[in-house]
């Protein structure tokens, strides 16, 4: 599958991506390239694959779930400007 510079423009807007007209053809080249190794993926039977939940057959190692740390809060609250029922205070951003 080949983009056209048109294609590679659409795709930059929607992807709010700035992009010159001079990396366009280059862009354009290596979104066809992803575009064409999707396409030889999509082309493998599959059918005889068992899936997998991760991509490593192997044990993964896990630590016990325990606290290990000291609860610190009443320190780190100690310096905020304001601190509510154990909760920082902050100004509202977003009306």
């Amino acid at each position: 599958m080949s983009l056209s510079a048109d294609d590679v423009a659409k795709i930059a807007h929607l992807a709010r991506l700035a992009v010159s007209p001079d990396e366009t053809e280059s862009m354009g080249k290596e979104l066809s390239n992803i575009l064409d190794l999707v396409a030889q993926m999509d082309a493998v039977d599959t059918d005889a694959v068992q899936p997998m939940a991760h991509p490593l057959e192997m044990a993964q190692r896990l630590r016990p779930d325990a606290v290990s740390e000291v609860n610190r809060r009443e320190a780190y609250q100690a310096t905020a400007p304001a601190v509510e029922n154990g909760l920082f205070l902050v100004p509202k951003v977003i009306e």
